[in-house]
């Protein structure tokens, strides 16, 4: 069962991967990055590794795609010239193709050994978090609150001249 849920998070992340690269709209390229992120985060479950699927989540799937969605709309698409295909493609794929032939490689050559849950677990993490750690959390709360509240003025001054 272990095995059927790492194959299809597997093709999720690399399905998304291959969208985000695929496509040419930029908002779908953000939709499929989220789709890759999630999957990833699934992958971390399976690893028995609950605090990295749920930052994964919460920091990557949602303040990293929010805030790239906030940069495309906020974007003057209008002021910069079409690009056009990239001419170094082939390349591109012959570097992919090696790689992926030294990971598989590199998998085959030696399986994963099989391990037993380690570290902390959620619930130590979380109570470090809030009582050891909870001042600087809240710091870079209030970091990137004022960094949202300067982009929103920064962007509203930019629309008026």
């Amino acid at each position: 069962m272990t095995e059927v849920l790492f194959g299809i998070a597997a093709a999720m992340t690399l399905g998304g991967g291959l969208g985000v690269v695929a496509t040419r709209n930029v908002v779908h390229a953000a939709l499929f990055l989220l789709l890759s992120l999630v999957s990833v985060a699934g992958l971390y479950l399976l690893l028995f590794a609950e605090f990295l699927a749920l930052v994964q989540v919460l920091i990557y799937g949602g303040a990293i795609i929010i805030v790239l969605l906030f940069a495309i709309m906020l974007t003057r698409t209008r002021e910069y010239p079409r690009i056009s295909d990239n001419r170094q493609w082939p390349l591109a794929i012959l570097a992919a193709g090696g790689l992926f032939a030294v990971v598989t490689a590199a998998f085959l050559w030696k399986p994963a050994p099989d391990a037993e849950p380690q570290g902390p677990g959620l619930a130590k993490l979380g109570e470090t978090l809030f009582t050891d750690w909870a001042l600087p959390f809240e710091v870079a709360s209030l970091v990137l609150l004022v960094a949202l509240i300067g982009a929103i003025i920064i962007a509203r001054a930019g629309g008026r001249g």
